[in-house]
């Protein structure tokens, strides 16, 4: 080593040319043998050889000072030393000649190449060992190591023709070059020594962290899998009266699915980040690329799979590409697919047969019971004897009329839509109002032929028209009985009412019409005292009637029923009403056409055992009808009550039936009042042996508007065929549960799938719960956690304080691509100055090893070494 002019140390021979600028400033070679004054020493990026001692002059004295050691060569050190802060380079360094006009001639140093990193090896004649050790033949213990070029290029000395001259802009040019020396100066002179660990251990707070949060993501997210995958069911857990609000259950299901997503998306991002860093640090395995340091992103930024596809095409089809892509999938749509199978929400359940129960406190159609349990603020306190019938003619004709005006309505509809038929199958159906928030269908039932029944009984002096209807409607108490807490809803008992009518004429009527009667004489009847004061025959007596209508009416002693006794005949557009008589079971109405025809019906009520109810609660009311005369019906009452006996007459439906009647005023023909219900009713006589396709029957009409008092009459009633408690009672001071079968499905809150094709999700689930334990598996196995160098912080100290690489030439200003994003880079160490650095391929083979002696001390391996020798000595993995 020769001392230069400048203080600096500087090698007799280098691997780079030296150059000087000449008066002209013309680069110009000079010959690499004659020393440089002020030349800057070539290290080893961020490392240089100096003095172990502190007292070293550093300060420039002028060119012509040269700085002796105060130390003898055989008294050496490491000769290690941290530069920070750097030393302010002299003018010398900087590349700035004297301002005497005879130093023009000094030739000005060129600025120092910037070397690629590699193994230290050292200059011809100067030995250093790795270790520690110098060789004996050493020049001098101070001078510094030259590092290995990635290129041979950098190797070769440069000869005149490869250096092209310009002319450079005056003083321009000279604080151009100045800056550039000082720069590379800089960057030659600065090293980095690791300051924390490489592995942290499974007790360090990070360790912990990702351990803690792959185990919550784990658990919670095979629960959500199973979940989905159970579809269970809350009932009243969640639902608007229970303990959970829907929209509470909601938001607490998409604040769990949003933690899991995002504590997947930590644990995941952290695995890849663990996988690649050791990938990178393991001397044996193939390194890490680009295009794979960019998984990070697919999952933290999804649309980079699409807007930097050119990394993707490259890595996406690598082991660890396929997971991190479907780990960018489940990120993505995780909380899509929990909304779509583990949220809450109204769902339609499977059937589920059993027993139910609803309460039972009186007889079907209980006159007296309906009375009292009417809502009204007239007690029987005030109006002892007429409150309770007072409140029930009205709740009739409220009910009566509104259901009236709705079946009208669709009738209206069907007609101006080009629907009228003349098969009651295909005609509106019976429908009334439940509680005002329950609308009912009713069924038509025991349909027949209305031509041949009324040639049935229709003569050579006589033509008649007979329509016989029958309605069915659904048991009233499933209504609460599915609100009971005890169970839920449906039941399979039905009601139904049967109504006759037909067009008789006079002759045939005389026997049923006093005024008619000898007795009556054609006289005024008081209508105040019908049918108290008047002559009538009593039981048993069968009074006179003609065969035709006993046999289509039933009545006489052949069937136990006696004929109605009306008081007179109504004039057009009129009715009356016949709700006495002996153990009477039905009420009867005459009424007469606008033409004066005159037409009886009768109305009874009965239950059948054809029919079952089908209950449909929501949210805001419910439906509820009668299916009736279905063979698939497996709950229809008579499959499960073989022994019930179709069609029993309810007879103290008549009573409720008689008050109804007289609250819809179709008793007013008695005074000839035509009452509007009466007027339109008699409008809807059949004219024909036919039904009219573009009008109701009155029968039809009939039992549309008698149909509450069906449902009235059921309520609280028993849901089985016969009263099965004391017969001296027939209303029970405490209401007692009583059991019928059913089928029950219905909507409430669950988890699961809503439409068939919500089934895909399963797949988001499932995969984010088998790479949630794939990931839990990586952490258990690994214990502790290295450096993440794939995070920006970390990937960008480490590129700043490595050397340049040409293999990516061109990518300083746009980024790599092609086949720079799968070129193979490893992340290795410094061992002696703990510093670490990427470089790309395999790197230059080790140094060789040269006989050394040891120094008089002993310098122990730090744990960062330790842990970097331990790290890159393992064996490359799958991953």
């Amino acid at each position: 080593m020769n001392h230069t002019a400048a203080g600096e140390l500087r090698q007799k021979t280098s691997n780079l040319s030296d150059y000087s600028v000449d008066s002209t400033s013309t680069f110009v070679n000079t010959p690499s043998t004659a020393p440089t004054p002020g030349s800057p020493v070539h290290h080893r990026t961020g490392y240089r050889r100096i003095a172990s001692f502190n007292n070293q002059d550093t300060s420039y004295h002028g060119p012509d000072h040269s700085p002796k050691p105060s130390r003898s060569p055989r008294e050496h050190g490491l000769g290690i030393k941290n530069l920070n802060p750097l030393p302010s380079p002299s003018p010398s360094q900087l590349g700035f000649t004297s301002p005497d006009p005879s130093a023009s001639a000094k030739p000005l140093l060129s600025p120092p190449f910037l070397q690629s990193r590699g193994e230290y090896k050292p200059v011809e004649g100067q030995i250093r060992e790795e270790n520690g050790d110098w060789d004996d033949d050493r020049a001098d213990p101070y001078q510094p190591f030259v590092a290995d070029s990635e290129s041979e290029n950098l190797r070769k000395q440069p000869t005149a023709a490869t250096v092209q001259s310009f002319e450079p802009p005056g003083a321009l040019a000279d604080i151009s070059a100045a800056w550039s020396v000082l720069i590379k100066t800089s960057l030659a002179e600065f090293w980095c020594k690791s300051k924390e660990k490489l592995y942290h251990g499974k007790g360090n707070w990070l360790a912990i962290s990702i351990l803690v949060l792959s185990v919550y993501s784990t658990a919670l997210s095979g629960l959500w899998l199973g979940v989905a995958i159970a579809e269970p069911r809350y009932g009243h857990g969640i639902s608007p009266m229970g303990s959970m609000p829907p929209a509470t259950a909601s938001l607490l299901a998409a604040a769990i699915a949003k933690s899991i997503e995002l504590s997947f998306v930590t644990v995941f991002v952290a695995f890849l980040g663990q996988v690649l860093s050791r990938r990178a640090l393991v001397r044996k395995s193939k390194g890490i690329t680009i295009s794979e340091m960019s998984m990070r992103q697919w999952i933290m930024q999804p649309g980079t799979i699409i807007t930097h596809w050119q990394a993707v095409r490259y890595a996406a089809w690598t082991f660890l590409g396929v997971i991190a892509m479907s780990g960018a999938l489940v990120a993505m749509l995780y909380t899509t697919a929990s909304e779509s199978l583990v949220s809450p929400k109204l769902k339609m359940g499977d059937w589920d047969r059993r027993l139910l129960y609803g309460k039972v406190a009186t007889t079907f159609a209980n006159e007296l019971y309906i009375g009292q349990n009417c809502q009204t603020p007239i007690s029987a306190l005030v109006d002892k004897e007429y409150s309770g019938s007072t409140c029930t003619a009205i709740q009739h004709s409220g009910q009566s009329y509104h259901n009236y005006m709705q079946y009208l309505s669709n009738w209206t509809s069907d007609i101006a839509a080009g629907r009228g038929s003349n098969d009651l199958s295909k005609r509106p159906a019976p429908l009334a109002q439940l509680y005002d928030n329950t609308t009912v269908t009713g069924s038509w039932i025991s349909i027949q032929n209305t031509t041949e029944l009324s040639q049935q009984y229709s003569s050579s002096n006589y033509s008649r028209t007979v329509t016989n209807i029958t309605m069915a409607m659904p048991h009233a108490g499933v209504f609460r009985a599915m609100r009971d807490p005890i169970n839920n809803i449906m039941q399979p008992l039905d009601l139904e009412a049967s109504l006759r009518s037909r067009p008789v004429d006079r002759e045939e009527l005389a026997s049923m019409v006093y005024s008619e009667w000898p007795l009556g004489n054609g006289t005024a009847i008081n209508v105040t005292g019908w049918p108290t004061g008047f002559d009538i025959p009593l039981y048993p007596s069968w009074l006179n009637s003609t065969p035709q209508v006993d046999n289509l009416f039933g009545f006489g002693e052949k069937y136990g029923r006696r004929p109605p006794v009306f008081p007179k005949l109504p004039v057009p557009y009129n009715t009356v009403l016949n709700t006495t008589g002996w153990f009477t079971d039905s009420i009867y109405l005459l009424a007469t056409s606008p033409s004066g025809e005159y037409t009886m019906c009768s109305l009874r009520a009965s239950l059948t055992t054809q029919c079952s109810t089908e209950y449909s609660a929501q949210i805001s009311g419910g439906e509820m009808r009668a299916r009736c005369e279905d063979a698939e019906d497996e709950l229809a009452y008579g499959k499960w009550y073989h022994n019930a006996t179709d069609g029993v007459i309810a007879k103290d439906w008549a009573s409720v039936a008689a008050e109804w009647g007289r609250a819809l005023s179709l008793n007013t023909g008695i005074t000839d009042g035509a009452a509007s219900n009466a007027r339109l009713l008699s409008q809807l006589i059949p004219s024909a042996q036919d039904l009219n396709p573009s009008l109701p029957s009155i029968a039809e009409a009939l039992a549309v508007l008698s149909g509450s008092t069906l449902l009235l009459s059921s309520s609280d009633s028993p849901f089985i065929h016969f009263w099965n408690y004391s017969t001296t009672v027939a209303t029970l001071e405490e209401p007692q549960y009583q059991a019928f079968h059913a089928d029950l499905r219905f909507k409430d809150f669950a988890s699961g799938p809503t439409q068939a094709w919500q089934n895909i999700f399963f797949v988001v689930l499932s995969l984010t719960f088998a790479t949630n334990v794939f990931c839990l598996g990586f952490f258990l196995v690994h214990h502790g956690l290295v450096t993440d160098f794939i995070e920006p912080q970390n990937l960008f100290s480490l590129s700043l304080n490595s050397p340049p690489s040409q293999a990516l030439d061109g990518a300083c200003g746009s980024g790599p691509e092609g086949e720079q994003l799968i070129m193979k880079w490893h992340i290795k160490m410094d061992k002696q100055r703990e510093h670490f650095y990427i470089e790309n391929g395999e790197g230059p083979p080790p140094m060789k090893r040269h006989k050394t002696r040891p120094l008089d001390f002993e310098m122990d391996t730090s744990p960062t070494v330790n842990a970097y020798n331990k790290l890159s000595s393992r064996h490359s993995s799958l991953l």
